[in-house]
């Protein structure tokens, strides 16, 4: 208990900065940015042409899914 009054000015300053980031990003819009763009995202990536290019990138395609019957 030697530095527990240092450990509690740290806690404490961890907080109010902690606070103060999330009250800038709600201030900002941030969290509606986000939810936007990662629907975006999904919807891109589960339409034909995100599949596409999923299955085109992915060289190790065909290893996997032979790994996976085996086992």
């Amino acid at each position: 208990m030697k530095f527990l009054d240092w450990y509690l000015k740290i806690g404490g300053v961890s907080a109010l900065i902690g606070a103060s980031m999330e009250y800038f990003m709600i201030r900002t819009g941030f969290y509606e940015k986000v939810t936007v763009l990662e629907s975006e995202k999904r919807a891109w990536e589960n339409s034909p042409e995100g599949q596409a290019m999923r299955e085109a990138l992915n060289p190790w395609r065909k290893l996997d899914e032979e790994e996976r019957k085996q086992s």
